[in-house]
């Protein structure tokens, strides 16, 4: 196990929570700021964010305006340890996006998201029921 790994299991075994819960909270976490943070144009690209368990999701067939956090909650409440847990946006344009194509994103999304991952594990860590 990884020392981050080792450090989060420590943290959960004193705090008597579900590390799965912790997780599951932390990735959705992260997924609605990658959904909220989206440009918005027709909106198809914000609603093609997809939960993948394992593999990658390459779905692109969401239309416009449908709110993908739904699916996704979805997907993440299957979630167990040792499983990777994904979330993507496969439309041809995401790179262009998150490399600051537009001016309503100019940082991306990811990776600001991932910048934010202690906050998102912090807050998710905080709500946990022992």
């Amino acid at each position: 196990m990884s020392n981050i790994g080792e450090q989060i299991r420590q943290i959960a075994e004193r705090k008597k929570i579900a590390l799965e819960a912790v997780v599951r909270r932390t990735v959705f976490g992260m997924a609605k700021e990658m959904v909220e943070s989206s440009p918005v144009d027709t909106g198809r690209f914000k609603s093609n964010w997809q939960y993948g368990e394992g593999s990658i999701n390459m779905d692109t067939s969401r239309p416009a305006g449908e709110d993908p956090l739904a699916a996704i909650a979805v997907g993440i409440a299957s979630w167990k340890m040792g499983e990777t847990a994904f979330i993507t946006n496969a439309l041809p344009y995401a790179y262009r996006l998150e490399t600051g194509w537009s001016k309503q994103a100019p940082a991306g999304m990811v990776g600001v998201t991932m910048v934010n991952f202690q906050t998102h594990f912090d807050r998710a860590l905080s709500e946990a029921k022992p």
